[in-house]
């Protein structure tokens, strides 16, 4: 088998893996049109808090290197926020503190969108 599919399936998971991290980062702002999406995006928040909080990898970041591995590229070290996002936010490598400080960064944005959320409910129309 040639080695383009798992090229192209690895580039998906990276596309994946962003669109999951926007979700759990500002998901909470959709919720006024679609408040259904709740009960996706508290796990995921959760989720997303867990793995950044400690340390954790997230399983797409094995997934994507186990693609590339298969497409006859390298891998990388470590967890995708540190390959792809950090170098584009951050000139330094990832600390545990500032993992800390992400997962806290994640949790105020998305207490601001709830609490926007639950006026917006309650205000009569």
């Amino acid at each position: 088998m040639t080695a383009w599919p798992y090229a192209l399936a690895a580039e998906a998971v990276v596309v994946l893996h962003l669109l999951f991290i926007g979700f759990v980062v500002l998901g909470a702002a959709l919720l006024p049109r679609w408040p259904c999406l709740v009960w996706l995006h508290v796990p995921a928040l959760l989720w997303g808090m867990y793995v950044e909080a400690s340390g954790s990898p997230c399983p797409l970041t094995p997934l994507e290197n186990h693609l590339r591995a298969l497409a006859g590229a390298r891998g990388y070290g470590g967890g995708f926020i540190e390959h792809y996002l950090l170098p584009l936010m951050y000139p330094a490598g990832l600390t545990r503190e500032l993992q800390w400080m992400l997962a806290l960064g994640v949790a105020g944005v998305n207490v601001g969108l709830y609490g926007w959320w639950v006026v917006r409910r309650k205000r009569p129309r």
